[in-house]
């Protein structure tokens, strides 16, 4: 029963039809009782009905002509009401025009009927239309938002039958193509016209647009264009359509990290997965930020099994939630015994190294701790996959370890250097070093969050600090593809776009949630050993590969004992800046 009463294009248009032929012969009965002092001649009855069916046919026909009967009923609007007057116009001239031309056929016929029946077919028809939108801003039960559609497919007209079943209390008031040579535009999708994007401030200011819900996404410049655009233009209510599991949609809050994403166009899903499947994985870290992300993808791409390792309780039970059937382990990586043990256990065919301490500030004020933890359980995890005879280990690295300025930075180019000259035998070592990513746990964004919602102000180190952003998931797939093409003893840098002003993206992030006026951005100075901006190479003599996303660094070769050795007293000495400077001469910093 509920099914047959919801709204529908078809029963909305028969329902006014039919209510606007019932209407236009009461108005037209009545205009004749008016015109008579409500004592109509017998005689005038003769050509009453053949007045009706034509002048009613005509009104249908232009009232259809004029979109009418595609508004959706509870948000007729005051172009919807001059549509309607356009539509009278229309039909009551061809009319006059008909009788002109048919005299004889429609009299006896009191001309003056036509214009008195005008006026009451507009009062009764225009009220009927207005109604149902007074009667739901009186009482209040929602508040509909002028919502402008970005984009043109099939999402478009799913977000346009929500509204018009009041699922969602956004008005779709037009749509906007991404591409202005849309053979849609000036069409027609759920009855909304679509426009070109270069109409996009006129249709803001013309429709009263607050609102936007974004369909197709355009392309990363354009689509910082776009929500620039709309920010300029007042529209700070942008929503974007995120598909769910199976073929329900909703409705998020556009993020930054929407903004942000490099989205790369070469991720080989292929390939990846013929490196993952049947294999038996093991990963450090596995409860961080890129581990949990990494786990999750080799569970989707059919590892046979999956070995997670965190020195964190909380968040190796977070990441077990999450991925059934995985082997969880709480050990820290500078556990070589306990490594060792879980090698022999788990014997794994690859093995991803995701564990560290990345925080450089933490790293600053802890150094004797981010050396242990950064050099030796890189070398645990190295030494023992070589003994263990795993085919393959994937160190993360980051783009801190270029020309290092903190403890943090140096202790990851440590173990570049020893990954990529330590004695392999048949395991193939690689290392992959890209930017921040998105949302990461201690990130610059969720702290922009926070401080945002908390009302400001928003902390910046530096007006000109700069980083490089990824998505996590791409970062993560980035990083696998990378390992299916490695053959051993290379440093892989992942393309990670332009770098951006981190004070642009707090302004940008600000402007989200529409308090510009309310947060200010304060500038803290920056904090010990961060830099003004990050580098992912060293020099400029990297090699391509097959994927314009990965490069490959020039190796840096060392004595591979004097190494040892070097690794050694840097893990005893008490001034650990002093012996990193002398691993990683390239590391400029102030001994303290």
């Amino acid at each position: 029963m509920t099914e047959w009463l919801r709204p529908t294009s078809l029963k909305r248009t028969v329902f006014f039809i039919v209510i606007d032929t019932i209407l236009s012969l009461f108005t037209l009965y009545f205009a004749y009782e008016l015109r008579f002092n409500f004592h109509i001649q017998e005689r005038f009855f003769g050509s009453f009905w053949l007045v009706f069916a034509v002048l009613t046919t005509l009104k249908l026909a232009s009232l259809y002509l004029f979109r009418s009967y595609a508004v959706i009923w509870r948000f007729f609007s005051f172009s919807d009401a001059k549509n309607i007057i356009k539509a009278h116009l229309l039909a009551y001239l061809l009319f006059v025009l008909l009788y002109l031309l048919f005299r004889d056929t429609f009299n006896p016929f009191p001309r003056s009927v036509i214009m008195i029946d005008f006026f009451l077919s507009l009062i009764f028809i225009g009220t009927i239309r207005v109604s149902k939108r007074l009667w739901n801003e009186g009482r209040h039960t929602k508040k509909v938002k002028p919502t402008l559609i970005i984009g043109v497919n099939s999402k478009t007209s799913t977000i346009i039958q929500s509204a018009m079943k009041e699922e969602i209390a956004y008005y779709p008031a037009a749509i906007v193509s991404v591409d202005d040579n849309d053979n849609s535009v000036h069409s027609y999708i759920g009855n909304v016209k679509v426009y070109a994007m270069s109409d996009l401030e006129k249709l803001l200011e013309e429709k009263k647009i607050v609102s936007a819900i974004i369909t197709q996404t355009p392309s990363r410049d354009n689509f910082k264009e776009l929500v620039e655009r709309l920010n300029l233009s007042g529209v700070n209510d942008i929503k974007q359509v995120k598909l769910l599991r199976g073929e329900h949609e909703k409705l998020e809050d556009l993020s930054i990290e929407d903004l942000l994403a490099r989205r790369p166009q070469d991720l080989d899903m292929t390939l990846i997965a013929s490196f993952l499947q049947g294999k038996s994985v093991l990963i450090t870290g596995a409860g961080g930020s890129i581990g949990s992300e990494i786990a999750k993808q080799c569970q989707h791409f059919g590892v046979k099994t999956l070995t997670l390792v965190d020195n964190s309780e909380f968040n190796l039970y977070q990441i077990g939630e999450e991925i059934e059937n995985a082997s969880l382990t709480l050990l820290s990586v500078t556990d070589r015994g306990g490594l060792e043990k879980i090698f022999q256990k788990a014997r794994p065919d690859i093995v991803i190294h995701a564990a560290a301490y990345k925080h450089v500030p933490i790293c600053e004020e802890n150094q004797e701790a981010a050396v242990f933890n950064n050099v030796q359980g890189s070398m645990n995890v190295i030494d023992v996959s070589i003994a263990s005879r795993v085919e393959k280990v994937v160190l993360v690295s980051t783009d801190k370890a270029v020309r290092p300025t903190n403890v943090m930075g140096a202790t990851k180019r440590v173990m570049e250097l020893y990954g990529a000259n330590v004695e392999s035998d048949h395991t193939e070592i690689v290392s992959v070093r890209f930017g921040n990513v998105l949302g990461s746990s201690g990130s610059v964004i969720p702290k922009f969050k926070q401080q945002i919602e908390n009302g400001g102000p928003v902390t910046v180190t530096h007006p000109e600090i700069t980083r490089y952003f990824m998505l996590i998931p791409e970062a993560c797939q980035l990083v696998l593809q990378t390992a299916a093409i490695a053959k051993g003893g290379e440093l892989f840098i992942l393309d990670m776009g332009e770098p951006v002003k981190i004070v642009d993206l707090a302004r940008q992030m600000i402007r989200l949630y529409g308090k510009e006026d309310e947060i200010e951005i304060e500038f803290i100075g920056l904090r010990p050993g961060e830099k003004l901006y990050e580098e992912l190479l060293l020099d400029e003599s990297e090699q391509k590969t097959k994927y314009s996303s990965i490069f490959i660094a020039k190796p840096t070769p060392c004595n591979i004992g004097t190494l040892r050795k070097e690794i050694e007293v840097l893990l005893e000495a008490e001034n650990k800046i002093e012996m990193l400077q002398k691993i990683v001469p390239e590391f400029k910093r102030e001994i303290s």
